[in-house]
């Protein structure tokens, strides 16, 4: 089997970008970096914003004694979701 490299945020977006223009048929030259910064951030809200909706859900959905657990794990969630945000903010 075939060792494929998964692709990074950045990777995603900048092929996103890549897309566009294609399908709008122009040129972002000299703006690049700036649509390729964008896409990744909102790709990245999205998954962040997403995990924090599943967590929701599954607290709602839980029995009563596991909600203290799911409630620990929702706190965890925040916590590293507010990390991720600021290393990541770092790196620009």
């Amino acid at each position: 089997m075939e060792n494929i490299k998964p692709k990074s945020m950045r990777d995603r977006a900048e092929a996103t970008k890549n897309k566009i223009q294609e399908l709008l048929d122009i040129s972002c030259s000299g703006h690049d970096e700036e649509v390729i910064r964008a896409i990744e951030a909102t790709i990245i809200e999205a998954l962040l914003e997403e995990r924090e909706r599943c967590a929701v859900v599954a607290f709602k959905h839980c029995c009563a004694e596991d909600r203290d657990k799911a409630h620990k794990v929702a706190d965890d969630i925040k916590r590293i979701r507010t990390a991720l945000v600021t290393n990541l903010s770092s790196m620009r």
